[in-house]
């Protein structure tokens, strides 16, 4: 798939990152809440196209009870049949036994999933914050000490559908004890999408002040409010280099009902483009998976570039 000529025109902002690394959560996090079950063979060509429009990391699935995300259900299946891919390509495992399952199958990169609010470590593990962080902290040391990285992702991080506002001193002593058990990366999330740019600078700054570097950090925006964008700007500016997204913005979450679709991969991408920083992704063929993707579902993508590329072509 073609791109306008010329477009868009790169124009460099003072203050930004030269190089930013796309975490491509289209087949975990982006596919998990839909209805329709995807065939294993359509979920590894959706990778493997994914990687071959230049994603170095693409997060594969999640190695948890079938009954909790049916959709991911064919783990087993999938991982074998990405053999060749030219990716990272982590997984989510909830606790042992999905470390037990990642390890048989040579994973090399894992994620474990945690919560800075205890009625979603409830909803989501059925566990209260400091049981969850305990049922982790083995799965990251035996991670760790088979030689994998090791990403630990925090949910709610700007706010919560039952508990409201979630203070930032809260959030960050999560984060802290998260890191602690050895997680190499911290991923924020902003699970219900309702973050803006002085809350997303106020947190990295909170962070910071309690030991977590940027260089550590990635960010992970929903995009419900239209918010996600100007929240990775904010993010950039204060220095993140490592940004998550969903190509075709798919997504969701199925334990948050107001959560909404994953920032569109190809978005972030027009923007950084624009910005005159590099990614490796080439959006033609970004897009056109995307497309792909949105063929397979049966309905088009909710992405803004998507939708206006492919116009285009038509």
């Amino acid at each position: 798939m073609s791109l306008p000529d010329g477009l868009p025109m790169a124009v460099p902002a003072a203050g930004l990152p030269a190089r930013v690394t796309i975490h491509e959560v289209g087949p975990r996090d982006g596919l998990q809440n839909e209805k329709t079950v995807v065939p294993v063979e359509v979920k590894a060509e959706f990778i493997r196209r994914l990687a071959d429009a230049g994603l170095r990391t693409v997060e594969a699935t999640s190695f948890v009870r079938p009954e909790w995300v049916p959709q991911l259900a064919d783990a087993e299946q999938l991982v074998p049949l990405l053999d060749g891919v030219d990716a990272e390509l982590p997984v989510l495992v909830p606790n042992e036994r999905g470390l037990d399952r990642a390890i048989a199958l040579g994973v090399r990169r894992i994620a474990v999933f945690g919560s800075a609010t205890e009625t979603f470590a409830r909803r989501n593990l059925n566990r209260t914050v400091d049981e969850s962080l305990e049922m982790f902290r083995p799965v990251v040391a035996r991670a760790r000490e088979t030689g994998m990285r090791v990403r630990g992702y925090l949910s709610m991080c700007f706010g919560d559908p039952w508990e409201g506002p979630v203070p930032l001193d809260q959030v960050a002593s999560v984060a802290v004890r998260l890191m602690e058990l050895g997680c190499d990366e911290l991923s924020l999330g902003d699970t219900i999408g309702v973050a803006t740019p002085g809350h997303v600078r106020a947190l990295l700054g909170r962070l910071t002040e309690r030991g977590v570097g940027v260089d550590r950090v990635a960010v992970h925006f929903h995009d419900t409010y239209g918010q996600a964008l100007a929240n990775t700007l904010a993010a950039l500016e204060h220095g993140v280099t490592t940004v998550d997204a969903s190509a075709g913005g798919l997504g969701g979450c199925p334990y948050a009902k107001s959560a909404t679709g994953n920032l569109a991969t190809e978005d972030l991408v027009w923007m950084l483009d624009g910005l005159g920083i590099e990614t490796g992704v080439d959006l033609g063929r970004l897009t056109a998976t995307s497309v792909w993707m949105a063929d397979h579902l049966g309905r088009p993508s909710p992405s803004r570039t998507v939708r206006a590329l492919s116009q285009k072509e038509s």
